[in-house]
């Protein structure tokens, strides 16, 4: 007698990992709250970068910095996430004037 293989349905494979996020209410006259990085939870998106072997080192040195003189155990990706977010709520908070703009056109 053959047996049938039960198997997870198209909208078993494909559903959101998280939550939905609720609906933000309209933004007042307040400040804006500041970006902030995802930090230690699961990503559900991936994208690939690449550097310099020169560029990678830095990374490496600020991480084991951060450990040795301040007791912060990141790994690269927590890194990176985190100098993003400083980069984006810099070029949000002072467009022209943020560092971003700045080194992009200096390296015109």
């Amino acid at each position: 007698m053959a047996r049938r293989v039960s198997l997870p349905t198209a909208d078993d494979l494909f559903r959101p990992t998280a939550a939905e996020p609720a609906t933000t209410p309209a933004p007042t006259a307040e400040e804006p709250e500041p970006r902030k990085p995802s930090g230690r939870v699961r990503h559900d998106e991936k994208m690939t970068v690449y550097i310099t072997s020169e560029e990678l080192l830095e990374i490496e040195h600020a991480r084991l910095s951060l450990r040795s003189s301040h007791g912060l155990a990141v790994d690269r990706g927590r890194l990176v996430r985190e100098a993003v977010a400083l980069v984006l709520a810099d070029l949000e908070a002072n467009g022209d004037d943020s560092a971003l703009v700045q080194r992009l056109r200096h390296d015109r």
